[in-house]
């Protein structure tokens, strides 16, 4: 394959100049390589309005197949590499964060590596890092399936009105395992550990760890601790029939569906992960330190040899 036979979609925050930016140098690096740059249709509007020359550039869907992209390059948050990741969900393209927000915890470097990461991104000098994600369905009171999806993060099922709670029935494998009144239940990933989990009160996970969390919202119950399960198992939250309104399902922040009483929600493992390119072999220990800027000071460290014939780093 030559250069000029690759796709790399660009993905950007276009409400942001230093962002539309970013995005005007990627799509030049790439041309200037032979490669094709793609744009998903709503990122070929809004940056066609404010960069010179976008109007010639691949569409994803239109000029170019989602299966004939070879890696996505996102710069943004969190929000945006999500909203990449469900761009390319359908293909293989591996999702390649440069973060040009705040946190950007999905993401692999920050904005003043950028050229180093485009570069080496052409040079196919990265690993991929393969994610567990998670398959929702909503099924009705006559269990029929009326909406499916997937998330990275997480699923959550949360009250549509804020003055009510909903009342839930949590399931583990066709098992009923307690019944609450909450203000909801996140249902999440590794990857969503240090998301809404994180701030529900969930662990963090490490993304090496297979598994599904399950963490109920503000719950009326002595048994509402988070739960960990393993990810061969099925999770289900169903909505009892005396529920006085609706709840409602978001799956990464981005996709929505209503609940009305009786409905319940089925979540397990997707048999398609989400993949993340890799620049850097970094601990995600360093991750967490770096990202919610942990205290550190006054780490000794392990010695090379504690005496008994092995060291802490390679036991």
């Amino acid at each position: 394959m030559t250069h000029h036979d690759r796709s790399i979609l660009v993905v950007a925050h276009a409400g942001r100049d230093e962002t539309v930016r970013a995005a005007e140098r990627v799509i030049a690096a790439l041309r200037a390589a032979g490669a094709r740059p793609v744009l998903a249709p709503d990122d070929h509007r809004e940056l066609a309005a404010q960069v010179p020359g976008v109007d010639g550039i691949a569409v994803l869907g239109i000029h170019v197949a989602v299966e004939d992209v070879e890696l996505a390059i996102v710069l943004g948050g969190d929000g945006t590499i999500l909203r990449a990741a469900e761009l390319v969900r359908e293909g293989t393209a591996p999702v390649l964060g440069i973060n040009m927000g705040h946190v950007g915890f999905l993401a692999e470097i920050e904005r003043d590596d950028m050229d180093d990461a485009v570069r080496r991104a052409i040079e196919r000098d990265y690993t991929v890092e393969e994610r567990l994600a998670l398959n929702v369905r909503v099924k009705d009171s006559a269990d029929a399936v009326v909406y499916e999806t997937w998330a990275l993060n997480e699923a959550a099922v949360e009250k549509a009105s804020r003055e009510r709670m909903l009342e839930v029935v949590i399931e583990v494998d066709g098992r009923p395992l307690s019944s609450f009144g909450a203000d909801g239940v996140v249902v999440s990933s590794p990857t969503g550990s240090t998301a809404y989990n994180f701030s529900a009160g969930g662990p963090v996970i490490w993304p090496t760890v297979e598994a599904i969390v399950v963490v109920p919202l503000s719950a009326h119950a002595l048994f509402a601790k988070p739960l960990v399960v393993g990810p061969e198992h099925t999770v289900a939250i169903e909505l009892l029939d005396r529920n006085p309104g609706y709840g409602v399902l978001w799956c990464d922040g981005r996709r929505s569906h209503d609940l009305p009483p009786g409905a319940r929600v089925v979540v397990r493992r997707s048999e398609r992960p989400v993949r993340l390119a890799r620049l850097h072999p970094a601990q995600f220990t360093d991750r967490l330190v770096r990202k919610f800027r942990l205290p550190v000071e006054g780490w000794r460290g392990p010695t090379a040899d504690n005496g008994a014939g092995w060291s802490e780093e390679t036991s």
